[in-house]
């Protein structure tokens, strides 16, 4: 039986065979399928990962690497210590004599506006203030306390000249005639040619005067007392010792 007799006789195989390979084709493409998928995951996970990672620095033999600007040297720190501690100090002459507070009150008022702001100076130059001269400060920290130490100096500056204008001028005939009356028993209580008790008795009018009028700091008062050479609790006695 030759092939065409064959499959005259068998025609019926024909559906089978090609449920199979139709079967076959349909798995292969599947697969070429699921494959390709897979292939693009992983290329898609590959280029996560390396858009992940920080690109790699290669020096060029030409180009020669960038260096870091060193740290403030040590005499660009002590200059600005330097200023910023003659500002205080220059404060400090204020801030620390009774006779002066009496005589330029406004030096010491927070209330008033300049004095606030250079109070306000103050307490910023302090903060980004170093440690140390050795201290390693970055540019913008080395900027940021220039800055702070000038604007410092300019705000007492400009306080310290309103102080001296305005005087007691801002106070009441009564407030200020309390003010000249502790100017003159100030005088009084550190007076070496006065009694102890002459001494002692001035320089307690001398609070009660200033009381409610300027504000004393507790090292003015000491720096005070350390002149009057009397202690606060000391009691004064008019009474001559006895012989």
């Amino acid at each position: 039986m030759d092939f065409w007799q064959f499959l005259g006789s068998y025609w019926w195989l024909a559906f089978p065979i090609m449920g199979v390979a139709g079967g076959l084709a349909r798995r292969w493409e599947f697969g070429a399928r699921a494959r390709h998928k897979r292939r693009l995951e992983i290329l898609q996970a590959k280029a996560a990962l390396k858009a992940a990672q920080p690109p790699k620095q290669v020096a060029s033999a030409s180009e020669p690497r960038p260096l870091t600007k060193p740290s403030p040297t040590q005499p660009q720190l002590e200059k600005l210590f330097a200023e910023h501690d003659a500002v205080t100090a220059r404060w400090l002459d204020y801030e620390l004599d009774v006779a002066k507070l009496i005589a330029y009150p406004t030096i010491s008022d927070g209330r008033q506006p300049l004095t606030a702001a250079f109070l306000r100076a103050k307490k910023t130059a302090d903060r980004l203030r170093p440690a140390s001269a050795k201290a390693h400060l970055t540019d913008a920290e080395l900027a940021a306390y220039t800055s702070a130490v000038t604007d410092y100096e300019v705000a007492f500056d400009v306080a310290e000249r309103e102080a001296r204008r305005l005087k007691d001028s801002d106070f009441t005939e009564t407030e200020r005639k309390r003010l000249a009356t502790a100017q003159q028993l100030l005088s009084v209580a550190i007076d070496g040619g006065a009694t102890p008790a002459e001494r002692q008795i001035a320089y307690k009018r001398v609070r009660e005067e200033l009381e409610g009028l300027i504000v004393v700091s507790d090292e003015a008062i000491t720096v005070l007392e350390e002149k009057v050479a009397l202690p606060l609790d000391a009691k004064a006695s008019d009474t001559p010792a006895a012989d």
